[in-house]
């Protein structure tokens, strides 16, 4: 039996280093992983740092994939691919970063565990994730919050600026 194909959608972000270049490396990269190909990608955003911690602004941009992977390795993958791009170990939570990936939806899991909460409990209030969310699939269902283009018309606009 063939696994079946999910779409998912990753959040990518950096503002240490060559951000750009990282990301573009990073959608590469992504779309090598088995059984999982990139087939849509936001425009870039320049955003405003989220939560307490005084840093450069972000590059953000999202992209959706169809993959036969599950969850759980999907994320792992990420993670590992953080590591190839120069992301150090400890992670600083709101810190800066040479790339962050995080897996933001897969197909329709619901998923709470150590390890990952599905849907990414952060998208409601994060205009670097819905702004380029909106680029790519607004009129996705999130599973247990809303439209994204409903999501994205009330999330504060924290002077987030397209650039491409």
């Amino acid at each position: 039996m063939r696994a079946i194909w999910h779409p998912a959608y990753i959040g990518l972000g950096s503002n240490v280093g060559e951000s750009r270049p990282c990301i573009e490396r990073a959608i590469l990269e992504i779309d090598q992983f088995e059984a999982t190909r990139v087939v849509a990608r936001s425009a870039f955003y320049r955003s405003a740092p989220f939560g307490p911690v005084a840093q450069a602004p972000f590059i953000n941009a999202v992209v959706g994939v169809l993959t036969r992977a599950e969850p759980l390795d999907l994320l792992r993958a990420l993670r590992a691919l953080e590591v190839q791009l120069g992301r150090s170990p400890p992670r600083q939570r709101w810190g800066p970063r040479e790339i962050d990936l995080d897996l933001l939806l897969h197909g329709d899991a619901r998923l709470d565990t150590a390890e990952l909460t599905l849907p990414h409990p952060g998208i409601p209030e994060r205009d670097f994730v819905l702004y380029p969310l909106r680029d790519i699939a607004p009129p996705l269902q999130i599973a247990g919050l809303g439209r994204v283009t409903e999501l994205a018309a009330r999330v504060p606009d924290r002077g987030i600026e397209r650039l491409d």
